[in-house]
């Protein structure tokens, strides 16, 4: 019980609170406290009791070898502090691991180093090797993680939008646009392939010219997002941007188990490349996570090793993944057109972006306030509101990761998942 006189108290003191806040956050946090896509539409879908295809992760079980590996790590007593760069047994099978798949000797002690999932992974990068003003490029739509780990790190965003072309469905990114971005004071181009959320994988040639583009600024690093790497569809093949000639040495490459083993929550990645620019992330992640969970990792070394094995009726639990995924892609794909909402149907990943324009959105979901308390919100916001209260089914609205100035890019598409 709370009397009406502390209630006034606390009222009173609530914009004196707001404002010590305001005069205590470094300026590196200013803007986090706002409300989020994920703060409208997650409740809304519980109240309305809504299929959620909005959020990424999936919604099965994980699989029991990766299971069993834990168990076994933890029953075997690898329950204390690990090495700070990375568990012995985990940065060799990787190694040994992306060594394949690049065709190179990988040195497990200096060019692999572990971190807390990608996201900590990519904070860990920027901490390392961002100075006050250095500016990071950044492709529109981009996930919402990565400005925040620049704005941290006290560096600059620069955007660069892919762009959709309407006669192929295709997301293109202009090799034109992303040089124009680059300025003396460019420090790192971070890339996501496959793309969230778009599904776009970056085929030879687009990264081929990104490589030339590279090489004609030697100041800046490329720092390549591949979480998604395992899930390509329709034949396709991920190409890492480390593999291209004289790459290696400009190239961070960051991944992690929890897409691809259905485990979000062991929240253990990855970061390979020369020992040049693995060293600072090593050195940053020392005092800032000291070690990763130690029995997740001695548990992934084994699961790498067994991934690679024939598995239910597939060359590897890779082909397996992918091959189940790609199903899921195809029902959904299926599923929105039967409604009259056109796939841009994804070449990897597990999201779809879809274009909404044949609907037309009730006005009062556009004037309804928006998180911030802006009034009208987007018009892809609305038809996700309409979606969900109306029709039971929640997307999320893609102009969450796009700037202001590029939102309207967005106006007719919402994005689905269909890792459910």
């Amino acid at each position: 019980f709370v009397s009406s006189r502390t209630l006034t108290a606390r009222n009173i003191r609530l914009p004196q609170f707001a404002a010590c806040m305001q005069s205590t956050i470094s300026k590196r946090l200013r803007g986090f406290d706002a409300p989020t896509v994920w703060s409208e539409f997650t409740p809304l879908s519980q109240q309305h009791k809504s299929v959620n295809l909005g959020q990424g992760f999936p919604d099965w079980g994980t699989p029991d070898f990766v299971k069993k590996a834990l168990i076994e790590a933890i029953t075997a007593d690898c329950n204390q502090y690990s090495r700070s760069a990375g568990d012995l047994p985990l940065v060799q099978a990787i190694a040994r691991h992306y060594g394949k798949l690049l065709n190179r000797t990988i040195d497990p002690l200096n060019e692999v180093t572990v971190s807390v999932g990608a996201t900590e992974g990519i904070y860990a990068i920027m901490q390392a090797m961002i100075n006050e003003g250095d500016e990071v490029v950044i492709l529109e739509p981009s996930f919402d993680i990565y400005p925040a780990t620049v704005q941290m790190a006290g560096g600059v965003c620069k955007y660069v939008p892919l762009e959709l072309n309407p006669a192929t469905s295709e997301w293109e990114l202009s090799m034109t646009k992303l040089e124009a971005s680059i300025t003396s004071k460019t420090k790192i181009i971070l890339l996501n392939t496959p793309h969230n959320p778009t599904g776009k994988v970056f085929k030879l040639s687009e990264l081929q010219a990104i490589a030339a583009i590279l090489s004609r600024h030697p100041q800046v690093t490329a720092v390549m997002d591949e979480v998604y790497e395992k899930l390509v569809y329709d034949g396709r093949t991920h190409i890492r941007l480390a593999s291209l000639e004289n790459m290696w040495d400009r190239t961070l490459t960051v991944s992690s188990c929890g897409k691809t083993f259905s485990c979000t929550g062991w929240k253990v990645g990855w970061v390979y490349g020369p020992e040049h620019l693995v060293k600072p992330v090593v050195l940053a992640n020392q005092w800032i996570q000291y070690c990763v969970s130690s029995p997740t990792q001695r548990a992934l070394a084994q699961i790498l090793e067994v991934a690679d094995q024939p598995f239910e009726g597939h060359p590897s639990y890779y082909h397996s993944i992918c091959a189940s995924y790609q199903r899921k892609r195809d029902q959904l794909a299926q599923s929105l057109r039967a409604a009259h909402i056109q796939p841009h149907v994804p070449e990897g990943g597990f999201f779809i972006m879809a274009d909404t324009s044949l609907y037309a959105v009730p006005e009062k979901f556009i004037l309804q306030p928006g998180p911030t308390g802006e009034s009208p919100v987007t018009r892809d916001w609305g038809f996700a509101r309409w979606l969900t209260v109306e029709e039971g089914i929640t997307p999320i609205p893609p102009s969450a990761f796009y700037t202001p100035e590029t939102r309207h890019l967005a106006a007719n598409l919402a994005r689905f998942v269909f890792c459910k």
